[in-house]
């Protein structure tokens, strides 16, 4: 009998397999049938709780979370279906996150953190502090979304636009172009995050991610919280780039300026402050991280 004709095929590697390796040590929790990773570091007497935006995963807090360490514990999470928790056919949806963040900081034991979400992950963050207004004292929204409203017609533009299908079709020159647009000015360090994005096209579990990424979208369109800003209990910050290309979006709001989405917020969400930071596009934590941590811990210890 012939041995070896045949090479043997390796399984196709998963994104938690294929993408780069974290900056911090990561840990892993279990909420019910799902695998949460996330990354525990510095010490203080403020928790801050970080939740990443669409189609990004922890590491966009990196540069930030160097700079609050020293005086803060920091603690960032992968949402389900991003980076290196678990894939799946969850529901993308705010009050899916909300409740898997409820069960991870009660896993934790975290007492009272601080909310800080970005883009997605500010309306996350909203959504959560609406459900458990006893949560935290402080919130935390960097570009958030749920500020900029979209009425049916927008809603089924987003629907035709952002397929699952749509995200899985984007080349290098396209990903490369997406990024741009998440900056006033893109930094050489933000590579990795490029590359991560063009080998995860490999992994096996690809389109459940894309999937995630296009139901994230309807996630927000499908419950807005523009309308309940004024229950907000929390001291609340809000920080925009003063250059953010993504909102609003520009396509479907042309006329208005992303200094009008922070003026909104901040009219509407009681008692908030609102600062806006120049030169700077809508990746806030990764293009001006030493500003936002100013800001952050001048908030903090007001």
């Amino acid at each position: 009998m012939a041995i070896g004709l045949y090479a043997q095929t390796e399984p196709p590697q998963k994104i938690s397999e294929l993408i780069t390796p974290y900056k911090y040590k990561t840990h892993y929790l279990e909420i019910d049938s799902l695998k949460i990773a996330y990354i525990d570091e510095g010490a203080g007497d403020e928790t801050i709780l970080f939740i990443h935006g669409l189609a990004t995963y922890l590491p966009s807090w990196d540069k930030l979370i160097e700079q609050l360490k020293t005086q803060y514990r920091c603690i960032a999470v992968d949402l389900p279906g991003y980076g290196r928790s678990s894939k799946g056919d969850y529901p993308s949806t705010m009050s899916f996150y909300t409740s898997v963040l409820q069960k991870f900081s009660t896993s934790l034991k975290l007492d009272s953190p601080v909310l800080c979400g970005h883009s997605m992950g500010g309306q996350v963050a909203i959504t959560y502090a609406l459900k458990h207004p006893e949560f935290g004292s402080k919130l935390i929204l960097i570009a958030p979304a749920g500020i900029e409203t979209f009425d049916e017609q927008n809603q089924q533009w987003f629907g035709n636009f952002f397929t699952a299908q749509a995200v899985a079709s984007a080349r290098e020159q396209q990903v490369r172009y997406n990024y741009d647009l998440n900056f006033y000015q893109t930094p050489a360090d933000v590579e990795f995050m490029i590359n991560d994005r063009l080998r995860m096209a490999e992994a096996a579990d690809f389109m459940v991610y894309c999937n995630a990424v296009a139901g994230g979208v309807q996630g927000m369109l499908n419950e807005p919280v523009f309308d309940q800003l004024g229950k907000i209990s929390q001291q609340t910050l809000i920080v925009y780039g003063e250059n953010d290309n993504l909102i609003p979006n520009q396509i479907l709001h042309k006329n208005l300026t992303t200094k009008e989405i922070a003026d909104t917020a901040a009219e509407n969400i009681p008692g908030s402050q609102l600062v806006m930071i120049p030169e700077c596009g809508h990746m806030v934590p990764f293009e001006k991280p030493i500003n936002l941590s100013n800001i952050i811990d001048q908030f903090l210890e007001e």
